[in-house]
C-alpha cells in the first residue's frame, strides 16, 4: 500500500466503496501498526462517531481481501491488521508483552523460505513469524 496515496484514491483503485469508517480506518493503521480489530474500532469511533465492531469486522475483512491490509494471526493472539502489504515480510512477536515488530524478508529470494518438500504445491508466499522476548521485557525480567 502506498503511504502517499489518499485512503480514498486507495479504496477506489480497489474497486471499494469510500466510506468514513473505511477512511478511517486505513489512517488508524497508518499510525499503528499491528492493531487488534477491537483497538481499531476504538479509534474509527473517536475520528467518526459510532461506527459497531461488527461493521469495523466487515470493513477489516473487505480491505484484507482486497489486497490493502494484511491480517496476521499469531498463535495465541487477536488477530492484528498492518498496512505493509505485498513484500512478504514476516513479524517478531514478544512472548512476554505480544508486541509485534516487522522483520524484513529472512534469506534468499521470495518467498524466503522454500519447504523441503512442497508436495506439489508451486510456493509464492511464506508467512514466518518469529518468538522470542523484546528489549523492553528482557530489561524487566533482567533488573
Amino acid at each position: 500500500m502506498s503511504e502517499t496515496e489518499t485512503p480514498a484514491a486507495l479504496l477506489r483503485g480497489a474497486g471499494l466503496r469510500v466510506t468514513s469508517a473505511r477512511v478511517a480506518i486505513i489512517d488508524t493503521l497508518r499510525t499503528g501498526q499491528h492493531q487488534t480489530a477491537e483497538t481499531v474500532a476504538e479509534q474509527v469511533r473517536s475520528r467518526v462517531g459510532t461506527v459497531s465492531t461488527q461493521a469495523v469486522y466487515e470493513a477489516l475483512n473487505a480491505l484484507t481481501d482486497a489486497g490493502l491490509l494484511r491480517r496476521i494471526e499469531p498463535m495465541g493472539s487477536a488477530a492484528r491488521y498492518e498496512t505493509r502489504v505485498g513484500d512478504n515480510h514476516h513479524h517478531l512477536v514478544c512472548r512476554g508483552c505480544g508486541a509485534v515488530t516487522d522483520v524484513d524478508c529472512a534469506v534468499g529470494h521470495a518467498p524466503c523460505l522454500e519447504p523441503a518438500h512442497a508436495a506439489g504445491y508451486e510456493v509464492d508466499e511464506a508467512d514466518v513469524i518469529y518468538w522470542g522476548t523484546c528489549p523492553q521485557c528482557r530489561e524487566g525480567r533482567d533488573s
